[in-house]
């Protein structure tokens, strides 16, 4: 690999970068709080790119025009390569099915919304308030929550939605168990919209022992998967 080789692979990684920046692709890697860091590593390795052009073509002695590194140096093509060629789907069914619940105690429950309408809530603010304020606030309350199927060993059924630290390799979920009248056939990784209730039940999750609401289904339709899969909601 000589130097404008080298030049060649930094542009392009850097460009890929702001690719991934500027469309929804970065959050299939990162959280959505890390976009700007993304989009300046790609400009600084563009910067980099052309700097290193400049001083070979300006700056260097004619004699390192026949210096190459090692030809393991073409390896650092592969994740180019990937970020250009596969777009990885989000963590979904499987990684839930095989971790335990990342649910922890909260510093505290901001207040909810008052009157009659349907109360939004994230699956992790639904479960954290489910088991660490024994449901205080939810009950009597139309409740809306959307996330992913998984199903346990047994078959059971799970909504779930994955949480960041960072990035997708710290993935962690966070489970609502499902009673009431839940769809008889449901697809591990179909997004859905349960609308219900609260139930002071609770389970304990077959991975890690962690604990695991339960939610009463009122009605549960599928909807598409949202624009950031992940929820950081849990962990900020």
């Amino acid at each position: 690999m000589n130097r404008l080789a080298q030049t060649a692979l930094l542009f392009l990684l850097g460009a890929t970068l702001l690719h991934a920046g500027t469309t929804d692709l970065y959050l299939r890697y990162v959280k959505e709080g890390l976009r700007p860091l993304v989009l300046l590593a790609g400009a600084v390795l563009i910067v980099t790119a052309a700097a290193t052009l400049w001083y070979d073509r300006r700056c260097a002695p004619a004699h390192d025009d026949h210096h190459r590194e090692p030809r393991i140096s073409w390896l650092l093509t592969l994740p180019v390569l990937a970020l250009i060629l596969v777009a990885p789907p989000a963590l979904g069914s499987y990684s839930a099915a095989h971790t335990g619940t990342a649910l922890t105690k909260p510093f505290g429950f901001p207040a909810l919304p008052t009157g009659d309408a349907p109360l939004h809530l994230a699956v992790a603010d639904y479960a954290g308030r489910a088991i660490y304020d024994d449901g205080r606030a939810l009950r009597d309350r139309e409740l809306k929550i959307t996330g992913f199927v998984t199903l346990d060993r047994e078959g059971a059924p799970y909504l779930v939605r994955m949480g960041l630290n960072c990035c997708a390799a710290d993935a962690q979920p966070v489970k609502i168990a499902l009673t009431g009248n839940v769809p008889p056939v449901l697809r591990p990784d179909t997004w859905l919209e349960i609308t219900g209730t609260y139930t002071p039940r609770r389970t304990k999750d077959p991975v890690n022992d962690g604990p695991i609401p339960y939610l009463k289904v009122t009605t549960a339709r599928p909807v598409p998967t949202p624009h950031d899969p992940y929820d950081e909601t849990w962990n900020t």
